[in-house]
Order: C-alpha cells, then sequence, then structure tokens
C-alpha cells in the first residue's frame, strides 16, 4: 500500500521558525516500511521559506494570520499540498494533529476527500487521543481516528483495509459503525521500546528544508510519572514511563551523526533526569565512545545536582530546559500540581550556575484563580533566579488535562467545539466559553493589562547582551564543527530581535 503521512501546516502560516522534523509520523513510517508499504512522510509545515519570527512570546498575535490562511483555500500553501497529495496518490492517507493546529488538520483532511474520496483518511496524536468522538463528529473527511500509542494500531488498520477484516479488533481506534461512533478498547503500551525502527528521516518529502541539527531530535523514552494539571503528558501516557535501552539510542545517535553529519542533539524526553543513574551510564558511554556531539534536554528542578549536571555537561550537554512555571508556592501546589516549591527552583537554578551549563526557565501565567501578585511574583522569581534564557506562556485549557475538567466544571471552558469554532477562533481560545473571561480573578482589561505587562518584562529580560552571548558561547563547539548553524543562529538572532 502507498502510505502518505502528513503534518499540517501551523507555523508556516505565519512565519514562525520551525524546528525538527514530525518524530511521531517518522515512527510510524518506519514500521510501516519494515512491513513492505511505500511510505512518505510530507511535513507541510517544514520551513521551505524563509522564517521571519522567533519571539515564541508574541505567537499569540499572529494567530489571526494563521485563521485567515487556514481559510484561503488559494493560499500558497494549500495548493502546494493538493500538488504534493496529488504527486504522491496515495492509497491511504494519515495525518497528526495538536490541539492547537487541529484546524489544519482538519482542513487537510478535506483536501485529500476532495482530491481522493475512495482513499481512507486516519487521524491521530494527542487530540484526537482525547477527542476522538468529536473529530469524527465534526469532520466528515476523516474515517478513522487513533488513540494513543500509534504504531500497532496504525499497523493493524492498514492489515486490517487490506485484508477486508474486522475493524472491532483493532484496538485504540475509533470509526463511525452502526448506530454511532464506535471506540475500540484502548490500545496496550510497547513495553520494549528497542523493538520500535528508528524514525524513518529518509522518507521525509522535503528533506532539504532541514538543518543536521534539526534531524537530532531524539526521545530516549515515553512518559511521564507527574501529574501536573496542565499537561496532556499525563492522560496520554497514563503516568507510565518506558525507556529504550543506552545502546538503542547510542545507535541512533551514531547513525544520524553518520547519515545527516549531525553533532546537536536535543533529547525530548518529558524529564530526561528521570533516572539519574541512567544518564550517568549514558553520559560515560558517551565520553568511552568518544562520540563528541552536543546535547540539550528537559529536567526538572527536584531532579538536577551539581555532580549530574557537571557530568552531564562534559558529556556534551550545552543546555538544560526547566519548567520554573509560577513563582507562586499555592498555584504550584493546589493549582499546577507541579511537585515542585520555589526553594526547589532556587536551588536548581544556584546548581545550573554554579555547573556552568546553559538553562531556559519556562513560565506561565493566567491559571485559574491566579491574582495579580501570584503573577507578580513569578516576575519577582525570574529576576531572583536569573535564567539564560527565559520563556512566558499564557495558560491554554487543553482536553484531557485535569485543569480542563476543573474549568468546564466551573463554567469557564467549554468541553466540545464545532468545526466551524476550530476554523474561526483564535487557537488561544479554543475552548474558553467567552473569550472576554480568560481567568476568574480579575477582568479580562485587568488581565490583558497584565499579560502585556509581564511579556514585555520577560523580553527586555532576554535581550540582555550577556545572556545573548552566553547563548552563543554554549554552542561554540556546534560553530566550529558546523558554521552553517551560526550563520542560522545569527538570522535567528535578527528575527528575534526585529
Amino acid at each position: 500500500m502507498k502510505i502518505l503521512l502528513i503534518d499540517p501546516p501551523f507555523y508556516r502560516f505565519i512565519k514562525y521558525f520551525n524546528r525538527f522534523f514530525p518524530l511521531g509520523l517518522a515512527y510510524l513510517a518506519a514500521v510501516m516500511r519494515e512491513l513492505g508499504h511505500e511510505v512518505s512522510i510530507y511535513d507541510a509545515d517544514a520551513n521551505v521559506e524563509r522564517a521571519e519570527e522567533m519571539d515564541f512570546s508574541a505567537l499569540e498575535e499572529s494567530y489571526p494570520v494563521y485563521i485567515k490562511r487556514l481559510n484561503d483555500p488559494l493560499d500558497p500553501v494549500w495548493e502546494e499540498m493538493r500538488s504534493t497529495i496529488r504527486s504522491v496518490g496515495p492509497d491511504l492517507v494519515g495525518i497528526n494533529a495538536y490541539t492547537t493546529r487541529v484546524a489544519s488538520a482538519f482542513r487537510t483532511a478535506r483536501i485529500v476527500k476532495a482530491l481522493f474520496p475512495g482513499v481512507p483518511v486516519v487521524i491521530g496524536g494527542p487530540h484526537p487521543s482525547v477527542k476522538a468522538e468529536e473529530s469524527l463528529d465534526i469532520c466528515p473527511s476523516i474515517d478513522f481516528a487513533l488513540r494513543g500509542e500509534g504504531e500497532r494500531s496504525f499497523a493493524g488498520l492498514v492489515e486490517c483495509l487490506e485484508k477486508k477484516g474486522d475493524l472491532r479488533r483493532i484496538k485504540g481506534l475509533s470509526y463511525r459503525g452502526e448506530g454511532g461512533i464506535i471506540h475500540n478498547p484502548a490500545v496496550e503500551f510497547i513495553e520494549d521500546l528497542d523493538s520500535v525502527p528508528y524514525p524513518a528521516r529518509d522518507l521525509l518529502i522535503n528533506k532539504g528544508s532541514y538543518t543536521p541539527e534539526d534531524m537530532g531530535l531524539i526521545m530516549t523514552g515515553r512518559g511521564c510519572p507527574y501529574e501536573c494539571t496542565f499537561c496532556s503528558s499525563s492522560g496520554v501516557w497514563n503516568r507510565r514511563v518506558r525507556a529504550r535501552s543506552l545502546g538503542n539510542v547510542l545507535g541512533e545517535i551514531r547513525r544520524v551523526k553518520a547519515q545527516y553529519g549531525t553533532v546537536q542533539f536535543s533529547f525530548k524526553d518529558d524529564t530526561f533526569t528521570l533516572d539519574r543513574n541512567r544518564v550517568k551510564h549514558f553520559c560515560r558511554a558517551v565520553l568511552d565512545e568518544g562520540l563528541k556531539i552536543n546535547w540539550d534536554c528537559n529536567v526538572r528542578v527536584n531532579l538536577v545536582d551539581y555532580a549530574l549536571l557537571k557530568l552531564m555537561k562534559s558529556a556534551g550537554c550545552n543546555g538544560i530546559k526547566m519548567g520554573i512555571e509560577s513563582g507562586s508556592d499555592r498555584v504550584l501546589k493546589e493549582v499546577m500540581k507541579k511537585g515542585t516549591t520555589i526553594e526547589q527552583i532556587k536551588r536548581a537554578a544556584q546548581i545550573a550556575r554554579k555547573a556552568g551549563i546553559h538553562w531556559t526557565g519556562y513560565f506561565m501565567m493566567g491559571l485559574p484563580t491566579e491574582s495579580r501578585a501570584e503573577m507578580i511574583d513569578t516576575l519577582k522569581l525570574l529576576h531572583d533566579i536569573r535564567p539564560d534564557f527565559a520563556s512566558i506562556s499564557v495558560y491554554e485549557p487543553f482536553p484531557g488535562t485535569g485543569l480542563f475538567r476543573t474549568g468546564v466544571a466551573s463554567g469557564l471552558v467549554a468541553e466540545k467545539r464545532t468545526l466551524d469554532d476550530y476554523c474561526s477562533i483564535s487557537p488561544k481560545y479554543y475552548f474558553m466559553k467567552d473569550q472576554n473571561r480568560r481567568i476568574d480573578s480579575m477582568t479580562d482589561e485587568e488581565f490583558r493589562e497584565m499579560e502585556r505587562f509581564i511579556k514585555e518584562s520577560f523580553r527586555d529580560y532576554n535581550r540582555s547582551f550577556s545572556r545573548i552571548f552566553k547563548r552563543a558561547r554554549s554552542r561554540s563547539a556546534l560553530y566550529l564543527t558546523e558554521p552553517a548553524a551560526l550563520w542560522g543562529d545569527f538570522q535567528k538572532f535578527i528575527a528575534w530581535m526585529r
């Protein structure tokens, strides 16, 4: 069977830099190739033309442009998509769907059906994993929705369609049947992640749009044991964590380095330092083998120590990212259920500074019940812990999270949406019942004023020359090995400063 996997456009519409390749689709492609199918991955969001924006704290300001281009059937991006789909002539199409860009996934499904009415369209990813029924209900162009981990379900569905088998046997599958939409039992997690082939980067249609660093996206494990109420990961993975063997991970690193010249890798595990001993073994293996790579990862403030960070740095780690979230212990504990404290945050900041490793802090504002004073406390914490770079985002309720359920119960959040809602409402308001009531602790005018003030404060903080210099210095080894990365970073710097 000829299979086309599509990552729909989003950042490209608003000319934002979009890094990396669609990892989930690359895993699906690898599995299907092993089963003898002809597979292509079309990343419609790849930066095939020059991007212009880098300040992701201002992303929401570009959402009106996204909505306009999304709904313009003659937009060049949609024309390119039609041309690409025609040239492939698929027997089946799979579409990746995240909640923020789900309208683009729906539009993509409609384009496929307009071109090839008889071709089955399958949607998968975080959004249909929790909104399968709604997705099938509001978008007739979608034939099947996959919930949860997709490799086994997708392979089973393709085989079933080829042999005209019984759809009821495919776990994790939702589809239309007699009497309504049918949801088969959930699919079991893959316990042995080493059994899954490496992501098929070579099957990307537009490989030329990626840098060697873009190809360095790797997940060494899946899942997170924590229960942060704003994050959908715990809902998708049921707080289960599974890890690949270090031999398997190192094998992928070697292959990507040899094939694409990649020396800067990014580990996208929810929490890379979850197992301290595993990280130590990984670092020692990198050092013993003399791999000479650089890498960054996500960590938690309660799962780092000085000795570990020093070892990570010696093994090539040139950046860590920590979820700080809030400057209020109450918000961290009662609202987010983050499992961290301000004291732990301050300690982790001191450790990172002492270890001499570049670190980014992720902050959030606009959570339910968060007061003006608590938002100011977050800004104060920024200047107290002094990360090398700081990112601020405004809370958005995502289906499948604890805060989403709380929001529905309190009347702030709308549980269901129509296709017209997704295609006309700014993604930041997708599930707000009233766009003029985003938070319950102040008026909308007061919140908008606070949002502008906080975001401008973060921008001013990040524009410090010393912080820009630290970022460049942390990547100096990469620049020596890959001079083109220096030019790429300079372009991003200009876009960000603009």
